[in-house]
């Protein structure tokens, strides 16, 4: 059954990263257009809207793919001086404290986007509705809490620790 839910995790964490990938290739598109049209004295309308909402997709896209690949920052100066069991506490602990960061900013922003939807918020120049990059940005991060659960969950059943292997 984990073998299951780590072949979900995966597959969000992928399809994650790979929106992620577009948001990043859409970035260097607009901001190549931009610079070439500025060249010319007529940037691009809006590049900085679409630069904006383009780096929410980027960010968060790949965000649970980082932790799937022990990305995240991690002060281990003490790691060869604790016990294999406190080391192994503590990175429970940090996935367990991890997805509660990134299910505490899902439930932030989907809160946030209620008010944008309900005052039609949109960006300066291009009038993109924010709320719909609020709603990426929830689902997101809570890709990358049902990650870090992931983890939790491997870590104390098995042992095993998915960012020491490749996906």
């Amino acid at each position: 059954m984990l073998r299951n839910l780590r072949g979900f995790a995966d597959g969000l964490i992928s399809l994650s990263a790979t929106i992620g990938a577009l948001g990043l290739l859409f970035e260097v598109v607009v901001i190549l257009i931009d610079v070439a049209e500025r060249y010319f004295g007529i940037p691009l309308r809006g590049a900085q809207d679409l630069s904006q909402m383009g780096m929410v997709i980027l960010v968060f896209g790949a965000m649970a793919l980082c932790d799937r690949l022990g990305g995240h920052i991690a002060v281990d100066i003490f790691e060869s001086r604790f016990p294999h069991w406190l080391n192994h506490l503590a990175n429970v602990a940090s996935a367990l404290l991890g997805a509660v960061i990134f299910v505490g900013i899902a439930w932030a922003v989907y809160e946030s986007s209620k008010i944008s939807q309900m005052l039609n918020l949109a960006t300066n120049i291009l009038n993109l509705p924010k709320v719909y990059f609020q709603w990426a940005l929830s689902a997101f991060a809570l890709v990358a809490a049902l990650g870090m659960i992931m983890r939790a969950l491997e870590l104390t059943i098995s042992g095993r620790d998915v960012r020491e292997e490749r996906p």
